[in-house]
C-alpha cells in the first residue's frame, strides 16, 4: 500500500501565490497539475480534512469519444455523436460553446492522464450514451478514488502544496475589482493571501440544505449521495462578488441509491451497464435501465413504494468491481436460483423467473421488445448466484452553478468577465443542461481542470 498523501501544515502557507486553487476534487488537482507545469506558483486548499471531495464518491468512469483506448476494444466512435448525444440527453440546454469545447477536450484528456501514468484502459457504457465511452481503470476499480489517489501522486512528485482544513472564507479584490487574494481560515489561522488569480473548484451544492431549499424545495426531503462538504461555498464566495449564478433549479436525481443504512451508498451506473436490470416490488421490469437519470429516477419515484431492486448475477458481478464493497457493506441480497433469490425478497418466484427468462431472451436476440434498451446487454442474467440491492433515488448532482465562458472565467450579471476569478467542475453551470450524463463529470473535472490550469496561466503572464 503506498503511503497516503500528507497535506502540508498551515505553518507552511506563503503570503502569495500566482494562483490559489479552492478544493481538491478531480478539479482542483487538474487545474494545479496544470498551471505548476505551466510555470505558474499555485497552491491547494480544502476545508475538510479528507481531499478529493464528491470525485471520491464517483464510480462509473470518465467519458471521452474518439479515443484510441476505445479502438483497442474495438468501438468506433464519433465526437459529434458524443455531443449531440449529450445535448439531447441534457434537454437542450446545455450550453453549446462549454459542450462543444468539452467534448473534442476529452480525447486529449484520457491522454493527459496517461501521460501522467494514470491509464484508463477499460470502457464501459453508461445511460443516454449509444457507444462505449466511459473509460475506467483495467482494474475496473471505481473511477473516483482511483483518480483522487493518482492525481494526489503527480501532485506530490511535482511538489505542489496542498492544504487541508483551510476554508476560504472570502474573495479580496483590488481597487479596479480584480480577484487578487482570499481570506483564509486555516485550522483557526485568520489570514489573507495574496494571489493573481482564484480558481473556484469547490463542487456542487447537492448536501447544502440551503441551496436546494432556495431553488428546489420540492427536493429538501431527498437524501443526498454527495459528500457532507458539498455545500455550495463556491458559489457564495462568487456571489459576494457579484458573479452570476445560473440554472440553479436543475438538479439531478439518481435513480439507483441504496439508502436503507445510516449512510447512502450510491449504486453505480456501471452494475445497469454491464447487464443489469431494475424491477418493481412484484418483479416485474418497468422502464429502460439505461434511459437517461432523469427518466429513471422519475418511473422510480412514479412506483407505488418509490424504490425498485436492480438484479444481476455473477457474470455482472465479475465485471463490476465496485459490486464487491456493495456486499461487503451489507448492501446485497444472495440468492442460489432466481425463485431462491425472490423469496429473499418477497416476491413470486414464478414472476422474477419469468422477468428474468424474457430479458435474458432479449439479450439473445439483442432485441428489447418491452422497453427499448439497446445498451448493456453483452451478457445475460444466467450464471450463478444472483443478487439484488434495494434502490431509490436521491439528490446526486447539481447542473447549475456560476456563469462562467469555455474559459473558465467568472461572468456578472452584465455578462461581464470578472478579472482573476475562474471556475470549473460542478461549481459550474451550463455544461450539461438539465440532465448530467454517467461519466460526465469526471470527465468535466479533467478537461476544465486542465483549462481553468491553462487560462490562469495565460492571465498570470499578462499580469507579470
Amino acid at each position: 500500500m503506498a503511503e497516503k498523501f500528507q497535506p502540508l501544515s498551515v505553518s507552511k502557507l506563503a503570503d502569495s501565490y500566482d494562483a490559489v486553487i479552492i478544493g481538491s476534487g478531480g478539479t482542483g488537482l487538474s487545474a494545479a497539475i496544470q498551471a505548476h507545469e505551466l510555470g505558474l506558483k499555485v497552491a491547494v486548499f480544502e476545508k475538510e480534512a479528507e481531499l478529493g471531495g464528491n470525485t471520491n464518491r464517483a464510480s462509473s468512469g470518465m467519458n471521452a469519444a474518439e479515443t484510441n483506448v476505445q479502438l483497442q476494444h474495438g468501438v468506433i466512435d464519433n465526437v459529434a455523436d458524443f455531443y449531440h448525444e449529450t445535448y439531447k440527453d441534457g434537454g437542450r440546454l446545455n450550453d453549446k460553446d462549454m459542450l462543444g469545447y468539452f467534448v473534442y477536450h476529452t480525447a486529449p484528456a484520457i491522454d493527459w492522464l496517461a501521460d501522467h501514468g494514470i491509464k484508463l484502459d477499460d470502457i464501459t457504457v453508461t445511460g443516454g450514451m449509444s457507444k462505449k465511452r466511459t473509460h475506467r481503470p483495467a482494474s475496473m476499480a471505481p473511477i473516483g478514488g482511483f483518480l483522487v489517489k493518482s492525481l494526489l501522486d503527480v501532485v506530490a512528485k511535482e511538489d505542489i502544496p496542498v492544504f487541508n482544513k483551510t476554508k476560504v472564507t472570502s474573495l479580496v479584490r483590488d481597487d479596479e475589482g480584480r480577484i487578487d487574494g482570499v481570506k483564509v481560515n486555516a485550522n483557526g489561522l485568520i489570514k489573507t493571501i495574496g494571489a493573481k488569480a482564484v480558481i473556484l473548484a469547490t463542487g456542487g451544492f447537492g448536501a447544502s440544505k440551503e441551496y436546494i431549499e432556495r431553488f428546489r424545495p420540492d427536493l429538501k426531503d431527498y437524501k443526498t449521495t454527495n459528500q457532507p462538504g458539498a455545500t455550495g461555498d463556491g458559489l457564495k464566495l462568487a456571489e459576494n462578488v457579484g458573479a452570476e449564478l445560473m440554472q440553479m433549479n436543475l438538479v439531478q436525481v439518481h435513480p439507483t441509491v441504496q439508502q436503507d443504512h445510516p449512510h447512502v451508498y450510491l449504486i453505480g451506473e456501471a452494475v445497469r451497464g454491464e447487464g443489469a436490470i431494475l424491477v418493481n416490488a412484484q418483479g416485474k421490469r418497468f422502464v429502460n435501465e439505461l434511459n437517461t437519470r432523469k427518466i429513471v429516477s422519475n418511473s422510480i419515484t412514479a412506483l407505488p413504494e418509490h424504490s425498485a431492486y436492480l438484479i444481476f448475477d455473477q457474470g455482472i458481478r465479475d465485471r463490476a468491481k465496485a459490486i464487491e464493497f456493495y456486499d461487503k457493506t451489507g448492501l446485497v441480497v444472495h440468492g442460489d436460483t432466481i425463485e431462491d433469490l425472490a423469496k429473499k425478497l418477497k416476491m413470486d418466484p414464478d414472476t422474477l423467473t419469468q422477468t428474468v427468462a424474457t430479458w435474458n431472451k432479449a439479450v439473445e436476440g439483442h432485441n428489447d421488445a418491452e422497453f427499448g434498451r439497446t445498451t448493456g446487454m453483452d451478457r445475460g442474467i444466467t450464471k450463478p448466484g444472483f443478487f439484488a440491492i434495494h434502490i431509490a433515488p436521491a439528490i446526486h448532482y447539481t447542473m447549475g452553478g456560476i456563469h462562467i465562458t469555455p474559459k473558465t472565467q467568472v461572468l456578472d450579471g452584465n455578462g461581464d468577465v470578472i478579472k482573476g476569478l475562474f471556475a470549473a467542475g460542478e461549481v459550474a453551470g451550463g455544461l450539461h443542461g438539465n440532465n448530467r450524463v454517467g461519466g460526465n463529470s469526471i470527465a468535466e473535472t479533467v478537461v476544465f481542470g486542465r483549462q481553468a490550469g491553462q487560462q490562469v496561466t495565460l492571465y498570470v503572464r499578462k499580469q507579470k
